[in-house]
């Protein structure tokens, strides 16, 4: 344990429903720093442990706010992270108002508002697709007499793309636009409120191969972690991530092209600390920012990477956030990927076969299927969740990736479409 973190105290933003709880618990335990576990939901064991767990409600950031810092001055906090987008906002202002390093509160906002992202990429002159913002209130079919195809539809803020359709002619467009307003209807995303809830954004649609790029910011510096290759096409009409393979194959003036923008658009929203996950598509015209998020990787993706000696993201996250050096830290050599296992239709998930066999394959680290025996499942536009996790780690990309298709391809997935 390093003396530095003796007596400090980090608390971790999350739900119930984070795929992240526990690498970020393992993390902490790994440095040695008291953790203190932020959820929206009281624990079972947080009358024995009243420090370790703190109730918080997520849907009004300003009490959230309100009860930290009370909570801070019995046990007072070092650093504050959210795991998930659910809890960036919280973060950014708790931060402030106890006077630790993080985000400004503006930043956080706009990375969490596709179109205020959206505006302020286009007034800075980053490259940008063509946008507008619509009221779920107005006629579709109004709305596709003035814009140009093919277009992407999508919510303001949800992840994972959910509700993220795109439309090659009016009526695909008509029909995409009911869809998106009808997610946004359901409970659960109608809770966030105001413009996330009853407005839609239309984009152009943007060509090309789609990159992730996971980065960590000090002071504003950008540090690249790394950038993932998406080898599978995202064309639509959906755009359901599979397959994550790092290191880029992409030559290196493509990377630097990609870092350059990244760091561009990051500079524009205003985001200072922590860490950052960006996607963006590349063409010949050069690189386009499609999202930037205040978080790490999301889902079970972040096993694909390790710094130094086994070094987790989620440590590496966690030793910045506590003023620890990170900077000589690098990825580790070999190529690694993880693959996540889409939902191929709707039904309940009666049984999965020929998992031994598929972690038998070359390369293949681990296999975990999340979705439980007998729940219902939901694929995109309407779903957030995959089926599952394949990890791989080999000499080369290339190798990465067939050993993740050909786990998958020995995986079957008994789903009844008749419901339950």
């Amino acid at each position: 344990m390093e003396s530095a973190l003796k007596a400090r105290r980090l608390l971790l933003l999350m739900t119930t429903a984070s795929y992240r709880a526990g690498a970020f618990l393992d993390a902490a335990r790994r440095i040695g720093v008291d953790v203190t576990v932020g959820a929206e939901r009281e624990q079972a064991l947080a009358m024995a442990n009243p420090a370790g767990h703190l109730t918080l409600d997520f849907l009004a950031p300003e009490k959230a706010v309100r009860t930290i810092a009370e909570f801070n001055k019995e046990y007072p906090i070092n650093a504050v992270i959210a795991t998930d987008d659910d809890g960036v906002i919280i973060a950014a202002m708790a931060g402030n108002a106890l006077g630790l390093p993080c985000n400004p509160l503006p930043a956080v906002a706009a990375a969490r508002n596709k179109y205020l992202m959206r505006e302020i990429l286009a007034k800075a002159g980053i490259p940008s697709p063509r946008y507008a913002k619509f009221s779920i209130a107005e006629n579709p079919k109004d709305i596709a007499r003035h814009i140009s195809f093919p277009c992407v539809v999508k919510p303001l803020s949800l992840s994972a793309s959910r509700g993220v359709i795109r439309a090659d002619d009016a009526s695909q467009f008509v029909a995409a636009f009911m869809r998106v307003a009808a997610i946004l209807r359901q409970s659960g995303v109608a809770g966030t409120g105001g413009d996330f809830s009853q407005h839609i954004l239309v984009e152009s649609f943007i060509p090309g191969k789609e990159i992730a790029v996971e980065g960590l910011l000090s002071k504003g510096k950008l540090k690249v972690l790394t950038i993932f290759d998406k080898p599978d096409p995202l064309d639509g009409p959906f755009f359901e991530e599979t397959i994550y393979v790092t290191p880029s194959c992409h030559p290196e003036s493509v990377q630097k092209k990609i870092i350059d923008c990244t760091t561009k658009a990051v500079k524009a929203i205003g985001l200072r600390e922590g860490p950052v996950h960006a996607e963006l598509r590349i063409n010949e015209q050069g690189a386009w920012i499609l999202e930037i998020a205040p978080r790490s990787i999301g889902g079970l993706c972040s096993r694909t990477l390790r710094f130094g000696e086994g070094i987790s993201l989620e440590e590496l996250i966690l030793r910045h956030a506590l003023g620890l050096d990170v900077e000589n830290f690098e990825r580790e050599f070999l190529a690694a990927g993880v693959m996540m296992i889409p939902i191929p239709h709707a039904g309940t998930l009666r049984e999965v076969r020929g998992v031994q066999e598929a972690k038998e394959v070359a390369a293949i680290e681990d296999i975990r299927i999340t979705i439980p025996i007998g729940q219902t499942l939901v694929p995109l536009p309407e779903g957030k969740k995959y089926l599952g996790f394949i990890f791989a780690r080999d000499e080369t990309p290339a190798g990465v990736e067939a050993s993740l298709r050909e786990a998958h391809r020995r995986l079957d997935f008994v789903i009844d479409s008749g419901g339950n």
